[in-house]
């Protein structure tokens, strides 16, 4: 097992911590010829408490190191300003003072889009429910053991809205003092958006990005394949759910299979903003969307849904599949959604 193959399998295990940065910026890369004009580059790294990888196919095998280099760049870039988890972070700023004036552009744009799905998933997808997981976390290991007493959740649900996030031009506003938002369920899918664009700028039109689930495909694999991925078994299980191909398209998953904080495993990271406790209707939701941005929001979103209702939702929204499974196995797939599964080369994504 090479040394990219062994660091990418146990990171798999790690908990998801949204945009919490880890701190090793060294890209273990491989290069291989699949043709007399193909190269296929693969590079990756921890970041985003997870594992990042992109392969990429090119005539050029310099071209697509020097895409791939460039792609984690910007992600970097990208990471300090929208971290919640970085003292010096745009977003945290905002969440200290609960003003940011000359807001950064990239900033605006995810929070915006944020508002945006927030509006059309009535609700179900809110950025401000930062007072609701600090209360879950207050030991920084993740595991307080005790559900959290009833008057402190009411508190916290006081500062949860987004509603009360102002946006004038370049100034992002709370309108209630002690609010603050967290990005985990959209920031990574627009960051690989963002790395995407980079590949497409130096020419590299054949790629995969997988950001621990967060998954952006264009173009094809080796001798003109679709690419293909592995949704991952909520129960850990060894099997996978469905296996699908993606070509110019994304997808992402939102699990509660990844971390709890408490004994009795009742409240994982994903937060209802109506009740300030974790859905149990569901244990995993994929998405296959236009955007890894949209891809993320939507998983998060649908969540938090009743799962008879989140198919119809995702189906009247345009070029969107999901795949849904409760809290009892049981497996719910939009009507556009199709399996891959007679093939046998499986990419699994975390």
């Amino acid at each position: 097992m090479d040394e990219t193959a062994r660091i990418a399998r146990k990171l798999s295990a790690l908990a998801e911590l949204g945009l919490e940065r880890v701190e090793d910026h060294a890209v273990a890369s491989d290069a291989v010829r699949v043709d007399r004009r193909t190269h296929k580059v693969t590079g990756g790294r921890p970041a985003m408490g997870t594992y990042v990888s992109i392969s990429a196919l090119a005539r050029s095998r310099e071209r697509a190191e020097q895409a791939i280099g460039s792609a984690f760049q910007e992600m970097d870039r990208l990471v300090k300003l929208l971290n919640r988890f970085d003292g010096a972070s745009a977003v945290t700023c905002l969440n200290q003072q609960g003003r940011l004036r000359d807001a950064p552009p990239e900033v605006s744009t995810v929070i915006e889009r944020s508002l945006h799905y927030h509006e059309i998933c009535a609700g179900a997808f809110d950025i401000s429910v930062k007072p609701l997981l600090d209360l879950f976390q207050k030991d920084p290991s993740g595991a307080t053991g005790d559900e959290p007493d009833r008057r402190e959740l009411a508190s916290a649900l006081e500062l949860v809205g987004s509603r009360d996030i102002e946006m004038t031009g370049r100034t992002i506003g709370f309108r209630k003092a002690g609010m603050g938002i967290t990005l985990d369920g959209i920031a990574k899918g627009y960051i690989v958006d963002r790395m995407a664009a980079v590949l497409s700028k130096h020419r590299v039109t054949d790629y995969l990005i997988n950001a621990g689930g967060d998954i952006r495909a264009a173009g094809t694999k080796e001798k003109r394949r679709p690419w293909t991925v592995a949704v991952q078994d909520p129960a850990k299980a060894g099997d996978f759910p469905d296996v699908v191909h993606l070509r110019d398209a994304c997808v992402a998953t939102s699990g509660s299979y990844e971390i709890y904080f408490d004994r009795e495993r009742l409240f994982h990271h994903l937060v209802s903003s109506r009740t300030g406790r974790s859905p149990n209707l569901n244990t995993s939701v994929s998405v296959i969307a236009p955007t890894t941005m949209a891809a993320d929001a939507l998983a998060t979103s649908v969540f938090v849904m009743d799962p008879h209702e989140a198919v119809g939702f995702v189906e009247s929204l345009p070029r969107c599949e999901c795949l849904i499974i409760d809290k009892d196995g049981y497996q719910r797939r939009s009507s556009g959604w199709r399996s891959a599964r007679y093939l046998n080369e499986d990419e699994a994504w975390s």
